[in-house]
Order: C-alpha cells, then sequence, then structure tokens
C-alpha cells in the first residue's frame, strides 16, 4: 500500500493521551474507525487501514460502540463461501 505523509499537532498525542510514538497507529484507527461509520470503507479495507486484523478491527468497533454493517447481501456471499468450502 502506498502511503501519504502527513504531520499533526504537537499536542494531539496529549488530546489523544498516547506516546508520540503511538501516535501514527491511534489516528489510522481512528480514521479507519470514522470511514466504516460512514460507510465509505468495508471492514476488511478498515482493518487495513489501522493495520489490524479483521478480528482486530472488529473488537475495536465493540469497544467504541460501533455496530458491523453486515447486509443480507453479505450473509449470501458468506453462506455461498462456507457452502464452497464444506
Amino acid at each position: 500500500m502506498n502511503e501519504v505523509l502527513v504531520s499533526f499537532p504537537q499536542d494531539l498525542a496529549r488530546i489523544l493521551r498516547v506516546s508520540g510514538k503511538e501516535l501514527p497507529k491511534t489516528v489510522r484507527i481512528y480514521l479507519a474507525l470514522e470511514l466504516y461509520r460512514e460507510g465509505i470503507v468495508s471492514l476488511g479495507k478498515a482493518a487495513e487501514i489501522a493495520g489490524v486484523s479483521r478480528w482486530e478491527m472488529m473488537e475495536i468497533l465493540a469497544s467504541k460502540g460501533i455496530p458491523l454493517q453486515y447486509s443480507e447481501d453479505d450473509l449470501k456471499e458468506d453462506i455461498e463461501t462456507l457452502e464452497r468450502l464444506l
């Protein structure tokens, strides 16, 4: 994945209550959460942006009270995948 460097005010780490070293990952998680909440990206893409697994992303979403966006089409696709695998 290509990356773009973005600068933030120095006090952002203090506001988010993280160390300067943890700031990039924390910002990526917050960005991924908001993009997912707005329906702009899928769960998989949000996890990729945040730099975590899909399972970790689901845990982060739950901890923030953000519901999973799971449609009837998603269910059908999952059933088809399971049927192929079994």
